[in-house]
C-alpha cells in the first residue's frame, strides 16, 4: 500500500448517473449535472497535481464525463497531471464500478479517488475486497459525495480532498498517517436448498426489508423495513443508518456498529423515531429494540424472507429457509484521512516553495 515515487499514479472512478434514482423524485434533492461534475474532477486533479501526482487514470463512461473532459484536454492545461484512460468499454452499469476498481489496483494506482454516493462507493470497495487479501493491500480510496444519501463520502471541497490524495500518493504523507481504517458489513445467504451461499458487502448499512424483490432497486419507505445493521451510526448522517445514529451513535472510527429492529405492528412498538431517511424526507419509523454489534460475530436475521438493501439500494432476495447473517469486520479497507493529510501538509511545510532564485524562509 505504499505510493510510489517515480510516476505518482492516481485513480478516479468518477459515476456519471449518480444522485439518479427514485429519492430524487419522492424528496426535494438537487442534482448535479455532467459538467458540475466535469468541474469537481478537474478541480481535484489540479490539487492532486499540486500535491505532487504526475499521472492520472481514470475510468471511461457514456454519460458524458470523459467526452467533456477530453475537450478541456485538447485546449492545454499545464496545471493537471497527464490523464489517461483505462481500456475498457464501459456498460453505462455498476460493472463499470467493478472493473475500473480491478484495473486500478493491477496498474498500480497509489490511490483511488471516488465520485458518487453510498452505492458508488460500496461497489469499488466490494471490488478491491473481492479477493479477500488481507486490509493492508488494498487499494485506499478517497471519497468525493455526488449521490443521493451520502453516509459515507463526506461533503469537502474536491480542491482539499485532491491535494490530500495528491500528497499521499506521490509518497509525501506515510501511510501511518495518511490513512484511516474503516469497517464494513459482510452478508451471506446460505440457501435452504444447500445451493451455493451468496456474499456480498455494506460500507455504512445492510436493511432488511420485508419487499418480496428488489424492484426499483432505491429503498426509501420506512414501512417496509424489518432490521438494520449499522457499521457506523452518525446522527449528522443522511439515510438510512441516521436511524441508528438518532438512537446509539457509532462513529466510523469507533469499534463496534449497531443492530435496530423495526416493529411490525403497535404493540412491539418501543418508540417512533423521526429520522430523515433522505433529502427533505423525514419519517416516522417504528423501533422494537436496538443493541450493539461486535466484530466478527455472525448475527442471524429474525425476518424469514425478503430483501437485502445494501447502503440504501436492495441487492438481495431471500425466501423462507434461507439463513441470512450479518458480520461487522473491522479494519477491512482504508480511506484517505483529508483532515490529517492536511494538518501533515502544514506541520511538515509540504506546500510551500521558495520564490523564483531565493531560499525558501521558515520565518
Amino acid at each position: 500500500m505504499s505510493p510510489s515515487t517515480s510516476h505518482p499514479l492516481l485513480g478516479v472512478i468518477a459515476n456519471p448517473v449518480s444522485a439518479r434514482d427514485i429519492r430524487r423524485v419522492v424528496a426535494n434533492a438537487s442534482n448535479l449535472q455532467i459538467t458540475d461534475r466535469v468541474n469537481i474532477v478537474l478541480r481535484m486533479l489540479q490539487a492532486a497535481r499540486a500535491g505532487g501526482v504526475a499521472r492520472a487514470l481514470l475510468m471511461p463512461d457514456r454519460g458524458g464525463i470523459r467526452a467533456l473532459l477530453e475537450r478541456h484536454l485538447r485546449r492545454g492545461d499545464a496545471s493537471l497531471p497527464v490523464v489517461e484512460w483505462l481500456d475498457f468499454e464501459p456498460t453505462s452499469t455498476v460493472e463499470d464500478s467493478f472493473t475500473a476498481a480491478r484495473l486500478l489496483q493491477a496498474a498500480g494506482a497509489a490511490a483511488i479517488v471516488v465520485l458518487g454516493g453510498d452505492g458508488t462507493h460500496r461497489a469499488v470497495v466490494r471490488e478491491l475486497t473481492a479477493g479477500g487479501q488481507s486490509s493492508a493491500r488494498v487499494l485506499p480510496i478517497a471519497g468525493l459525495s455526488t449521490g443521493t444519501n451520502n453516509a459515507f463520502p463526506e461533503m469537502r471541497e474536491p480542491t482539499i480532498t485532491g491535494l490530500a490524495a495528491g500528497l499521499f500518493a506521490a509518497g509525501h504523507i506515510a501511510a501511518a498517517e495518511a490513512l484511516a481504517p474503516n469497517k464494513l458489513l459482510e452478508v451471506t445467504i446460505h440457501p435452504h436448498d444447500g445451493g451455493a451461499q451468496r456474499r456480498d458487502i455494506a460500507i455504512v448499512d445492510a436493511v432488511i426489508t420485508h419487499d418480496r424483490s428488489v424492484g426499483a432497486r432505491a429503498l426509501w419507505k420506512t414501512g417496509s423495513l424489518a432490521a438494520a445493521y449499522l457499521a457506523f451510526a452518525e446522527p449528522e448522517a443522511i439515510g438510512l443508518s441516521s436511524i441508528g445514529g438518532l438512537l446509539q451513535p457509532v462513529g466510523r472510527r469507533e469499534p463496534g456498529g449497531l443492530v435496530v429492529q423495526l416493529a411490525s405492528d403497535p404493540a412491539h412498538t418501543l418508540l417512533n423515531l423521526y429520522a430523515p431517511i433522505a433529502p427533505g424526507l423525514v419519517l416516522p419509523v417504528p423501533i422494537a429494540s436496538w443493541q450493539r454489534m461486535a466484530p466478527d460475530e455472525p448475527l442471524t436475521v429474525l425476518q424469514e424472507a425478503g430483501t437485502v438493501a445494501l447502503d440504501g439500494e436492495r441487492e438481495l432476495a431471500f425466501e423462507a429457509g434461507d439463513r441470512v447473517t450479518v458480520t461487522l469486520r473491522e479494519n477491512a479497507f482504508f480511506t484517505v484521512d483529508v483532515a490529517r493529510c492536511m494538518a501533515a501538509a502544514a506541520r511538515d511545510a509540504l506546500l510551500r516553495r521558495p520564490p523564483p532564485g531565493q531560499a525558501l524562509s521558515t520565518t
